[in-house]
């Protein structure tokens, strides 16, 4: 029976749909600025695997993530570089379509733009003015009345007065309380605009997920999901906007992935060890990095070191060179290990344990290997099988494991072969000294060779 940890009552609870057999999920997605870094990265592996596994248990699930392409930032990069601010936004969404796809991340099944949801933006604003929950300002900004919400702080456990003794009005905001927020900012000169009531303008950053999200998944939908810095205050204020105008609960399950870290700092572009996806790509492969993700926990912090990812990159290796030269077969045996598997997935998507029990399939595997290769061709079967669920261990196990660092240059293929044959050849004549070598020639150049009774296979080490 599946368990999730609900931020909103901050404990474990059992997991029961709205719907019988059916999940809606909506997971706050990028503001596309800029290139998707690892903080990205991780909420985009961590929800793929939630949806998967869902959707093996049988649920059907909507999965929507939204895209921001209208904000502060957008606008004043695309003012810095001298380009509509549309262009620049479909460029990094090009991007970042791309980094998910190289981390293996499944298409979600309604990707909304704030841009194209402007009338259910105006719609929703215009019903909290009429409830009392928000007022028009004399510039015509439009602001949320914090104070006539009832249950503002309670997924971030924050106190309007503990709040109100750190907030200030910003200059040119012409709000009643420090604690209000924008919902629409007026026109200004050299910003893109949008006709509404209130005059032209553009919406404030938390409406449009309210809106996106109780336009294509209902008033009150399964699951809100996105990182822990997204707690406070852009979920909190999704509540407030969201309840207050429909009248009903928004969210039953609120899941939050922990912060990602940098040799156990935060990750921050004032302190230099900010990372895009692109740049770690260009030095571990992808499923390295999926790998390396789901060895945490999604709530626990996440560390990045290049120790992880060689530890990620060494588990992947050993892995598929356990898969290696397996026939094809139908998944059996190891129900006790399967059962393992499932039992972690089920306790809160505990991917650790999950990684954990397929470790202790492959020890299975290369037990069996020798003496019943039928059953470690089915146990092979099995791994690939569980490894689909959080999507890694679905390559070629010769692909990968011949595939090498991202980057690096060394022998071909051809010319390894070819030296395995001469090596092959030297150790018939019983010239030891040659085949030694070619040995040596090889591990220089990063290539290691595995003898077996059935002949020689290599690898990129």
């Amino acid at each position: 029976m599946l368990s999730v940890y609900n931020d909103l009552n901050r404990k474990k609870e059992t997991f029961t749909p709205l719907t019988p057999g059916r999940v809606n999920m909506y997971v706050c997605g990028m503001t596309v600025y800029d290139l998707c870094h690892l903080g990205h990265a991780r909420v985009l592996v961590v929800f793929d695997v939630i949806a998967r596994y869902l959707r093996w248990l049988g649920y059907e699930v909507t999965y929507v993530r939204n895209i921001t392409d209208i904000d502060d930032k957008i606008i004043n990069r695309a003012n810095e570089r001298g380009e509509p601010f549309r262009v620049l936004t479909q460029r990094f969404i090009d991007a970042m379509h791309q980094d998910a796809a190289a981390l293996g991340i499944l298409d979600p099944d309604q990707e909304p733009r704030a841009t194209e949801h402007l009338p259910e933006i105006i719609d929703m604003i215009s019903r909290l003015i009429e409830r009392g929950h928000a007022y028009v300002a004399e510039n015509g900004d439009v602001y949320y009345d914090v104070r006539s919400f009832p249950g503002y702080g309670r997924l971030s456990g924050k106190s309007i007065e503990d709040l109100q003794s750190g907030a200030r009005v910003e200059p040119g905001d012409m709000k009643r309380d420090p604690l209000d927020f924008a919902l629409w900012k007026a026109a200004k000169p050299e910003e893109p605009a949008w006709e509404s009531p209130w005059g032209q303008g553009r919406p404030g950053w938390h409406i449009e997920c309210s809106a996106m999200s109780t336009r294509a998944l209902g008033d009150t939908f399964d699951i809100h999901g996105g990182g822990a810095d997204l707690t406070f205050p852009h979920h909190e204020n999704e509540i407030a906007q969201s309840e207050g105008a429909t009248g009903h609960s928004f969210v039953k399950y609120w899941m939050h992935n922990g912060f990602v870290r940098i040799n156990d700092e935060k990750m921050s572009k004032s302190l230099g060890n900010f990372f895009t996806v692109r740049e770690i790509l260009r030095r571990y492969r992808a499923e390295e990095v999926r790998y390396f993700i789901l060895t945490s926990q999604y709530r626990s912090p996440l560390n990045y070191d290049d120790e992880h990812l060689d530890n990620a990159r060494a588990a992947l290796t050993r892995f598929y060179t356990a898969l290696r030269d397996l026939p094809d077969s139908d998944p059996a045996g190891g129900e006790e290990l399967e059962t393992r598997f499932h039992t972690a997935m089920e306790d809160d998507f505990n991917t650790p344990e999950a990684l954990a029990a397929l470790f202790d399939l492959v020890r299975e595997i290369n037990r069996e290997r020798a003496t019943d290769p039928a059953r470690a061709a089915a146990l092979g079967a099995l791994l690939r099988s569980l490894g689909g669920l959080l999507g890694i261990l679905q390559d070629d196990p010769e692909a990968y494991l011949r595939g090498g660092e991202p980057g690096a240059e060394g022998l071909a293929d051809e010319d390894i072969e070819s030296l395995i044959e001469r090596r092959i050849r030297a150790k018939k004549d019983k010239n030891w000294a040659d085949a030694d070598a070619i040995r040596d020639q090889l591990k220089e150049a990063g290539i290691v060779l595995e003898d077996s009774p059935a002949g020689t296979t290599w690898r990129r080490g």
